[in-house]
């Protein structure tokens, strides 16, 4: 076909649709063909590549793309094995790619068996944290990215309602035993009936006593016809744990069993013998040594781990610092262990949920600070460096008391490690440190307190006494180290397992572990006892406003004065008495004081205190102990007296502040209009309001007192009301008074005021009103304007029984017109005519004159007064 510019179109071929019978045959034929090489596969014969063994294509494409070649000892014994369908207990040294050698089988499982979506949950895989599961996810979808399967991770810290919508249309799950139970009942969706493979990740982990419960139950859900593969650094083989997982003829599979170790060749691992006090100050100097290095260090407890985090923080040791501790959320622990992946230099503080399988590439130390509660611990531990063909260090810290029992156990593990010491000029006191820090920060002090009684619990609760020895430590010196000005009390409860107590549900441990009573093997806040004297340091602990963290202070305490009464007790329970009685006493000696102190008093005092305690009865004899023979008592005005029993409390005497204390507190008052102070009302409880008698007569004495107080009140208004009226009209007689006596001295009726202008109730503008001496009166040129109205008179003045003959004579001056009055208003005598509003001739429009009953005294008259004028 020819274009309109002369070439020719080439028609592209259309594509050639299979025929969907021929590809399910195509298909069909090919898995034959598989499970017959599959069958075919000869136990003496080891591949030593992917390539040699009979894989899907699917499956050898994904190991392909994922850079997966040459098979380890582990997987070229476990893949064919576990191919052919039969149950194994693989045991393989950590790092040698136990991970890959059961995700081959379960993928080639559920592919020879035709399964899809619609056939529901096909493979199971159990690991015991949540790290190591979402690690075995992700190779999963690395590998499996070219089948058609669906596959989920079901771990604890994420939403149960989410997970379970989607949990039953999975054909793989990696979960944790925990979270998978609560799915199995709790999610009605969930089916495994018709579960192909079964797989337990760190067997040993999941079998012991921690997980017991959980894999019991989930073994009940399961069906019996399944293939089961269990794979571990440290493989059990006891009959019991197989019975439990209804195990079929299986194949124990421990490519390093003849190996002269048991952890890789290429791991150097050395001990170094450090005193509990001295661990910190050495791990401190050790991570100074080794800031160009990324290490893990292990910890046996969270709270160890968030102390030793938080202190170090502080201090800057100058490398990079992360925290990762089974009390974290989830998202934030991946988080974090994703952050110490990518790091090229990073110390991790890290209890074991990273210790079993987590694959963390080049980490070239291992520190374990405190020793492992068995060697396999120490092995899964020390693998996280020395992965597959690389090479990495591991060091143990040993207290004296534990050197001897954990090297035996180490040997017996065929475990090499060497004995090393700490160079003198390596080591650093950082006690002064963390006490300062514990002394300013109450968090860290804290912080400090529980990891303290976590490691002891942790001591106390080891099965293996010959390694773990409580009562060979140093725990005074240990407590010291950490900042503490001592040893808490502890008291524990026998018969606890530690395993049990660290596979603990989060709920559990939240309320067992953060709030210890005597039940939880923690401290019972004791009743304080009255009237006794306790120093500044011992107060310290029991104040209430010391931020969210204020009730574990509490705990962490115990009273004065109990310890002798249960020394004997204490001393007669052995391990074979009854559990929850015995008290250990970590402080190592007789008091039982967290914090004593003793007391220095002088002769004086000694004496004078002799004295006093011979009279009984009075609070200061209450409140001096016994073993006092004498203190000074001082009386401030307060409730509470002062007893200066030492130099340290003489010193109160000098500050105002520690005195105020003694002096007693004021009461609040309230002042009223007139200034008078009030007392502050104050509601009565009930209690209080029933013993005044029935609420009717309450009501009726109140109602009657009230009545009283306002009659008495109304009569000294009223009395008040009626001077103030008095005193009024006789000032205001006693300015006419004055008026009318400078009229009589001018003897000019130009010069001054006539008897009329008094009438009319006129001032006069010079005086001491305006520009006398005095200037007391304000309002005083505010009256000088002259106002018609009527006044007083002379005879009133008379008739009061005053006189204006006192009243100084103002310079005779011209007599001034008033306004709003004209010349035909005054007669010849000088007397007004008229009274009313009226115009006349001579006046101008609109002009009037207002007649007043009294003179404006003050400024509301005034200006009601040119109100009405403007209006008018």
């Amino acid at each position: 076909m020819a274009t309109p510019n002369g070439k020719t179109a080439t028609r592209k071929p259309r594509p050639v649709k299979v025929d969907r019978k021929l590809k399910r045959k195509r298909e069909n034929e090919s898995i034959d063909a598989l499970q017959k090489a599959v069958d075919e596969i000869d136990p003496k014969t080891i591949p030593t590549a992917f390539t040699e063994v009979p894989l899907s294509q699917p499956t050898a494409a994904g190991l392909r793309d994922s850079h997966y070649e040459t098979l380890t000892d582990i997987q070229a014994r476990a893949i064919p094995t576990a191919l052919r369908g039969s149950d194994i207990l693989g045991a393989a040294k950590t790092g040698s790619g136990k991970t890959l050698a059961f995700i081959v089988p379960v993928l080639e499982k559920l592919y020879r068996a035709r399964w899809t979506e619609l056939d529901g949950l096909g493979a199971l895989i159990i690991s015991p944290t949540r790290e190591l599961s979402a690690q075995i996810f992700e190779v999963l979808r690395k590998v499996g990215r070219h089948h058609g399967f669906s596959a989920g991770l079901v771990i604890g810290g994420k939403s149960l309602k989410e997970e379970a919508e989607r949990v039953g249309r999975m054909n793989i799950l990696v979960c944790t035993p925990g979270r998978m139970l609560q799915h199995l009942d709790q999610t009605s969706t969930m089916d495994v009936n018709n579960l192909q493979i079964l797989v337990l990740d760190e067997a040993d982990r999941i079998m012991d006593m921690g997980f017991k419960a959980d894999v019991d139950a989930l073994v009940e859900h399961l069906p019996q016809s399944r293939q089961t593969l269990l794979f571990s650094a440290t493989q059990s083989r006891k009959v019991s744990d197989l019975a439990r997982l209804s195990l079929k003829a299986p194949e124990y599979i421990a490519v390093h069993e003849a190996a002269t170790t048991a952890t890789p060749t290429q791991l150097q691992q050395h001990y170094v013998i450090t005193p509990l006090p001295d661990k910190l100050d050495t791990l401190y100097g050790f991570i100074r040594s080794n800031l160009k290095s990324k290490m893990i260090v292990f910890f046996s407890s969270g709270k160890q781990v968030r102390f030793a985090y938080e202190a170090f923080r502080q201090m800057q040791p100058g490398i990079s610092l992360l925290h990762l501790h089974g009390r974290q959320k989830q998202v934030a622990r991946l988080e974090i262990l994703k952050r110490f992946a990518s790091a090229k230099h990073a110390c991790l503080f890290a209890t074991d949920v990273v210790a079993r399988g987590v694959d963390i590439p080049m980490v070239d130390w291992v520190v374990q600070v405190d020793c492992p509660e068995d060697a396999d611990t120490y092995i899964h531990r020390s693998g996280r460096t020395a992965r597959y063909q690389s090479a990495g260090k591991a060091i143990l810290f040993l207290d004296p008391s534990e050197e001897a029992g954990m090297v035996k156990r180490l040997e017996q593990k065929k475990v090499p490690i060497k004995k090393v010491n700490v160079r003198e000029k390596k080591k650093q006191n950082i006690q002064d440190q963390l006490q300062n820090m514990c002394f300013q920060q109450y968090d860290v002090k804290y912080l400090a307190q529980k990891a303290f009684i976590s490691y002891t619990r942790s001591i106390h609760l080891q099965k293996d006494k010959e390694v773990f020895k409580l009562d060979e430590l140093d725990l005074d010196g240990f407590a010291r180290s950490m900042g503490l000005a001592g040893a808490p009390q502890i008291k524990f409860r026998k018969g606890e397992d530690l395993k049990k107590i660290k596979n603990q549900s989060r709920a559990m441990l939240s309320s067992g572990s953060e709030d210890e009573s005597d039940g939880e093997g923690g401290i019972k806040a004791k009743d304080k006892k009255k009237n006794e004297v306790r120093t500044k340091a011992q107060r310290m602990f029991e104040r209430t406003n010391q931020d969210v963290l204020t009730k574990h202070y509490q705990n962490l305490i115990g009273n004065e004065g109990e310890e002798d009464e249960n020394e004997d007790e204490d001393e007669d329970d052995d391990e074979g008495g009854e559990g929850g009685k015995k008290k250990t006493m970590l402080s190592g000696n007789d008091d039982a004081d967290f914090f004593s102190a003793k007391r220095v008093m002088d002769d004086d005092a000694l004496t004078h205190a002799a004295g006093l305690r011979g009279q009984k009865g009075t609070k200061a004899t209450a409140a001096i102990p016994e073993n006092f023979t004498t203190a000074k008592v001082l009386n401030l005005g307060g409730d509470r007296e002062l007893i200066i029993d030492s130099k340290r409390r003489e010193k109160l005497l000098k500050s105002k502040k520690q005195l105020l204390k003694f002096q007693g507190t004021g009461t609040k008052l309230l002042f009223d209009d007139e200034g008078n102070a009030q007392p502050l009302y104050q509601l009565r409880d009930e209690a209080h309001f029933r013993q005044q008698g029935a609420a009717e007569e309450q009501r009726q004495q109140f109602v009657e007192a009230e009545a009283g107080r306002v009659r008495t009140a109304d009569v000294e208004d009223k009395a008040m009301a009626k001077a103030k009226r008095r005193e009024k009209k006789l000032k205001r007689k006693a300015r006419e008074r004055g008026e009318a006596m400078e009229c009589e001295s001018s003897g000019d009726d130009e010069g001054g005021y006539d008897d009329a202008d008094d009438e009319d109730g006129g001032a006069y503008v010079g005086g001491d009103g305006v520009f006398g001496d005095d200037g007391d009166d304000g309002l005083a040129l505010l009256r000088s304007l002259p106002i018609a109205g009527g006044g007083g008179s002379d005879d009133d003045n008379e008739d009061e029984g005053n006189s204006g003959d006192d009243a100084p004579a103002p310079p005779p001056r011209k007599k001034q017109k008033k306004w709003f009055q004209n010349d035909s208003d005054v007669d010849s005598d000088g007397n007004q005519r008229i009274k009313k509003s009226k115009k006349s001739k001579n006046s101008k429009k609109g002009k009037k004159v207002f007649e007043l009953e009294s003179m404006p005294d003050n400024l509301e008259d005034l200006e009601a007064l040119a109100t009405g004028l403007l209006d008018d």
